[in-house]
């Protein structure tokens, strides 16, 4: 595939002589530039043409604006013969002792630099981009989603993916992406991946819970009946966090069993008790050290580590590269106290910095996004209000029992809207176009089986309300809606009826009867109906 527009594709040339098996796979060296030989004014040349002729070769270049060959072994260099290396490791521009620091790896990117980026998307296809190292990953993602021309929200993440240890994070917006590249060991199956993430700021969103009272009630006293927003209220305002605590399984290092501790998860960092529940000094464990580490999800946990459940998390050290080894293997009971342990350790480490990030996006939302064709908005529950439209002027329902009772009737007018649409004289709703209308919306995911379905909200976020559609694998003629509720996900057959010669799709049985898809899709995103709650964001995976 051709790259993209304004991209260097070519900026790197292979040495002939150093082998470079390695040098550029999965994205992992991509800080690291290939230069040309130079033609004139080497510094092979002798004066007046006298002396051997020298052997001129391609040499790495580094980016680090510190690191760079002394000019005494410049002429040594030049002056090999062109022979294979038999220790390429010990030549390679990421782990040469001259070109790098043997601790930092790469080493930090220098500023005003251009730095490939190769970001993928979830079919596997690959876009690589130019950026500086003051790109973060909020500007990167905007990129794309300009190039993609998808629907502009806060929603659209840059993930870090390492395969080969099943762990994968989403970037914060405001996060060097060079940075975060540079860090990568060489040759390590590791890459950025662009997709949605509704679980993004939920933690700043009121209707959110993703603390528990167990785990944050007997922490500190005044903590105790405060509710999840009451707390991060309390955190905006007086940058106090409060101590999560529980029970998680933890593997020993350098073997394969899994025990209990209670963990305390403070501003200093996340500590083990080695008695019990108990908080005395002398039994609490330091574990890791919150600014110097990454939080991951763990993919893959029963298959590569023997975790006890399916829902294990890591917290990666930065001096941890490659490999097993310095890994910080968790496992909670559930999805509910993962997802609290992720946003806990996430708001500890960034603190403010968080919110900020939450209100730069919003603020990006009232803003056009390009010039071009207005793109589609998405349903949003903060924007609907029930109204009242039958006397001369509107008004808006604020009584609870009155805003159920209006949703009831205007759920009744709408089945007898369909009954009498289905009984005029066209032929309209039964073509084949009308039938199969549904294949160009975003939501609509054809012939995906449930584990896939269930991995790809997974992926994109245990939100509630996160949907999509799908072609049924029991019922050849069905369809089915998948939904996210309460980190959960629930599956609802959709089956088509005829009538009279007339097509439509139901959910409950016939009771409430949709002309198609599109339909039924647009009722639930209003009227929860029989679902347990509203369609509010729905699945999507752009081609880059």
């Amino acid at each position: 595939m051709a790259p993209p527009e304004g991209t260097r594709a070519n900026t790197w040339c292979q040495t002939p002589s150093l082998p470079t098996d390695n040098a550029m796979e999965g994205g992992a060296q991509q800080s690291s530039l290939w230069e040309p030989p130079e033609q004139d004014g080497g510094p092979g040349e002798r004066d007046g043409g006298e002396g051997p002729p020298e052997v001129k070769r391609s040499q790495p270049l580094f980016i680090h604006g510190s690191s760079r060959q002394l000019p005494q072994e410049e002429p040594r260099a030049s002056s090999l013969p062109s022979i294979p290396n038999p220790f390429p490791e010990l030549c390679s521009p990421s782990n040469s002792p001259i070109l790098s620091s043997p601790a930092l790896g790469q080493g930090p990117p220098r500023e005003g630099t251009s730095h490939v980026v190769k970001v993928f998307g979830e079919d596997g296809a690959c876009r690589s981009l130019e950026a500086s190292a003051a790109t973060t990953a909020r500007q990167l993602c905007e990129t794309l989603v300009r190039r993609t021309r998808a629907l502009h929200d806060h929603s659209w993440a840059l993930v870090e993916l390492h395969q080969h240890l099943a762990l994968e994070r989403c970037l914060e917006d405001h996060e060097s992406v060079v940075e975060v590249q540079s860090s990568w060991a060489p040759g390590a199956d590791s890459r950025f991946v662009f997709r949605k993430n509704f679980a993004k700021y939920e933690l700043f969103k009121s209707n959110a819970s993703l603390f528990p009272e167990v785990m944050v009630s007997s922490c500190l006293e005044a903590n105790k009946s405060m509710a999840h927003s009451e707390l991060i209220q309390n955190f905006l305002n007086s940058g106090s966090c409060p101590e999560v605590q529980g029970f998680l399984q933890l593997r020993e290092a350098g073997r394969k069993v899994w025990k209990r501790f209670h963990f305390s998860l403070r501003r200093s960092g996340l500590y083990y008790s080695t008695k019990g529940t108990s908080k005395d000094p002398r039994h609490l464990q330091y574990f890791a050290d919150l600014t110097e580490s990454n939080i991951y999800y763990v993919t893959q946990g029963k298959k590569l580590y023997g975790t006890p459940t399916e829902f294990g998390f890591c917290i990666k050290p930065h001096k941890a590269r490659s490999g097993v080894k310095g890994l910080k293997l968790l496992c909670s009971e559930d999805e509910q106290s993962r997802s609290c342990w992720m946003a806990a350790f996430r708001l500890f480490k960034y603190g403010m910095q968080l919110y900020r990030n939450y209100q730069q996006a919003q603020a990006r939302l009232s803003q056009p996004p390009w010039i071009g064709p207005t793109p589609l908005r998405s349903v949003s529950d903060n924007a609907l209000v029930a109204m009242d439209f039958s006397g001369c002027t509107g008004r808006v329902i604020e009584n609870p029992s009155e805003v159920l009772t209006a949703a009831l009737e205007e759920a009744q007018a709408w089945r007898k809207k369909t009954t009498h649409r289905y009984s005029l004289p066209t032929a309209c709703h039964s073509s084949p176009l009308s039938a199969a209308i549904h294949c160009t919306q975003p939501w609509f995911h054809g012939r995906i089986s449930r584990e896939d379905t269930q991995q790809l909200i997974g992926r994109q976020g245990l939100v509630d309300g996160v949907f999509l559609v799908r072609e049924s694998q029991r019922n050849p003629k069905g369809f089915v809606l998948s939904l996210c509720h309460l980190q959960r996900i629930k599956h609802y057959l959709i089956l088509p009826s005829e009538e009279e010669g007339r097509l439509y799709f139901t959910m409950d049985d016939g009771q409430t009867r949709f002309a198609d898809l599109i339909q039924l899709v647009e009722f639930h995103q209003i009227n929860r109906g029989i679902l347990p709650c509203k369609l509010r964001h729905y699945c999507t995976c752009v081609a880059l």
